[in-house]
């Protein structure tokens, strides 16, 4: 049930009504977030995995640990940099084609109001407006803000939140190397017979729980999450492993 209030200027009247609903129905959804969450679940996961991978698969190979440290630190710098670059150049591009659409949009909006006002009232008809409703809605929200008012209902963009590619960069980058560190410390700690059972145990809870908490901050199921990355994880390695102990016997 709203809250009623006593008579109230009609502006105060509204913010509070707004308030009043906000405080009794609160949502939280998780698209507002995808785009920081997708890069950093991505980059924690790839540093994870990947400098494991290759860590069990050196180590198969039985060398020396001030080996292993070299090629852990170089794939975890090597990884950081390369995902930094990759998203932020994938990123970039989305955000290139979301400002062209929307300098089209403009154009558009320049040179052919009414057909870009009767392009809206269609958009608003086929949700299920009525003809004149649809009219009057399309009429208002141009006379507010033309251009966000397509960038939303036609292009599906919101104008004041394009992508960003510095930090998708930025948080890949970071994440890469936090999750690249857990399985390096680990084979720096183990003894020379446990680098492998260790790094593996390790790297398989991390990525379990990784793979519950990208899932949970995503609204989905936790155990899905992890149980699919769990899977992956102990794939990818068990064939490093592998061909990492035939390298090794064969050198």
């Amino acid at each position: 049930m709203v809250p009623q209030f006593g008579r109230l200027p009609p502006t105060i009247e509204r913010v509070a009504r707004t308030s009043a609903l906000r405080r009794l129905h609160p949502e939280r959804h998780a698209v507002g977030r995808i785009g920081w969450l997708r890069a950093a679940v991505l980059g924690a996961n790839d540093g994870l995995l990947s400098t494991a991978s290759l860590l069990v698969g050196v180590a198969a190979a039985d060398i020396s640990r001030s080996l292993l440290l070299t090629t852990g630190i170089a794939a975890l710098v090597a990884g950081a940099a390369s995902m930094a670059v990759g998203e932020y150049s994938s990123v970039s591009s989305q955000r290139d084609a979301e400002l062209a659409d929307l300098s089209l949009e403009q154009e558009e909006l320049t040179s052919s109001p009414r057909s870009e006002l009767a392009e809206l009232q269609g958009i608003y008809i086929r949700r299920g407006l009525d003809p004149d409703l649809a009219q009057a809605v399309a009429e208002q929200l141009t006379a507010h803000d033309a251009l966000a008012s397509h960038a939303r209902d036609e292009l599906g963009l919101d104008p004041t939140d394009l992508a960003r590619p510095v930090q998708a960069a930025v948080t890949s980058a970071l994440s890469f190397s936090a999750g690249a560190l857990v399985p390096l410390l680990c084979v720096i700690a183990a003894g020379r017979s446990l680098r492998v059972p260790v790094c593996v145990a390790v790297t398989l809870v991390a990525l379990g729980v990784l793979g519950a908490v990208g899932a949970a901050l995503g609204n989905a199921s936790w155990a899905r999450g992890a149980g699919r990355v769990l899977v992956g994880g102990a794939a990818a390695m068990a064939v490093t492993f592998v061909l990492g102990d035939l390298v090794g016997a064969a050198l």
